[in-house]
């Protein structure tokens, strides 16, 4: 979702899609309408600000139309073709971006190939992949250094697309805005860390780590952690799949969390322990030791899988990765 400035708008918009029952409007079409129900009769906004806020929950209806191919389709005005969004059209948008491969490369045939197979299945003007050459930033400026990597900040001249002008027929940008970049001191190293910190990231993946798993041990919640995130996490954990939130229960609660969060910022000063960046552990020494080669195991009068209390957790991260939780603790 892609909000916009005003920060009484976004508010309505996150309300707008924490309150949807999803057991009552289980499509896209009746959350849609719920939400510009929820929104209309807003008495906290203005009518300019009504506007705002439905055609921020169409642009995204529209997403959702494309990603699922449901709902009624159109006729585009200018490329007389059926198509399913209402804020553009979908096969302009990606006829236009074909048009224009051989206006870019990244230099390497790979990559290339990569972002022009993502850009004919973009489904918004705002969410299209796209390659930038380093010289299109302007005012580069150190920002920091951290272990494997220096960050800087720069001004991206065009900035990235955001809507579909089909007057013109053409993608607009947004314009000068500001970024930040990520220059990779070692990429070696940096890929170990570049995606966050994996799931028992400093314990071998064998035959006793999968005993464990299946003896209810679940990987560390990092500290910080907010309660209500922290339990989210621990149902999707659940050994009983049945006992595990759908998807629908996920978005919602999520969403709910979200809003809390804008509320909660508006009104209080975030503690100092929440407001620190969440770290990556940095006794990753060599990620290396701990990647194995797929292997076959033969899994043999398996326990019943279960959840593992919050001591039987702790006492696993307390001790050697080697060890195992014997079948037999109860």
């Amino acid at each position: 979702m892609s909000l916009g400035n005003n920060e009484l708008v976004n508010a309505a918009v996150m309300r707008s899609y924490a309150l949807i029952d999803y057991n009552i409007y289980n499509d896209i079409h009746k959350r849609h309408e719920f939400k510009k129900r929820i929104i209309l009769a807003d008495e906290s906004l203005t009518e300019n600000e009504k506007s705002e806020a439905i055609e921020i929950i169409t642009k995204c209806y529209d997403d959702e139309k494309i990603r699922q191919n449901e709902g009624t389709k159109r006729i585009c005005e200018n490329c007389n073709q059926e198509c399913l969004a209402t804020t553009y059209c979908e096969l302009c948008v990606r006829n236009y971006l074909r048009a224009n491969f051989s206006n870019w490369t990244s230099g390497n045939d790979n990559i290339d190939n990569l972002i022009q197979e993502c850009q004919m299945k973009t489904v918004a003007p705002r969410l299209i992949p796209e390659w930038i050459p380093y010289n299109n930033f302007k005012n580069t400026k150190f920002l920091a250094k951290g272990g494997c990597s220096v960050i800087y900040t720069a001004s991206w001249n065009d900035g990235h697309f955001i809507e579909w002008d089909s007057k013109k027929r053409q993608l607009e940008r947004f314009g000068n805005q500001a970024i930040v970049l990520k220059r990779l001191e070692n990429v070696n190293n940096a890929n170990q860390r570049w995606f966050g910190e994996p799931p028992f990231f400093n314990c071998e993946h064998n035959y006793d780590l999968a005993k464990n798993i299946v003896n209810g041990i679940r990987p560390k919640i990092v500290p910080g952690t907010p309660l209500e995130y922290k339990n989210l996490v621990m149902k999707c954990w659940d050994t009983d799949p049945s006992k595990r939130p759908n998807i629908g229960t996920l978005w919602v609660n999520m969403s709910r969390i979200r809003l809390n969060y804008y509320q909660e910022s508006e009104t209080n000063d975030q503690p100092e322990e929440n407001n620190n960046v969440l770290k990556i552990n940095r006794n990753i020494k060599s990620l290396k030791n701990y990647i194995s080669t797929s292997k076959v195991y033969q899994f043999e009068n398996l326990p019943e899988p279960r959840n593992a209390t919050e001591e039987e957790i702790e006492a696993f991260y307390s001790k050697s990765f080697d060890l195992y939780i014997p079948d037999n603790v109860k």
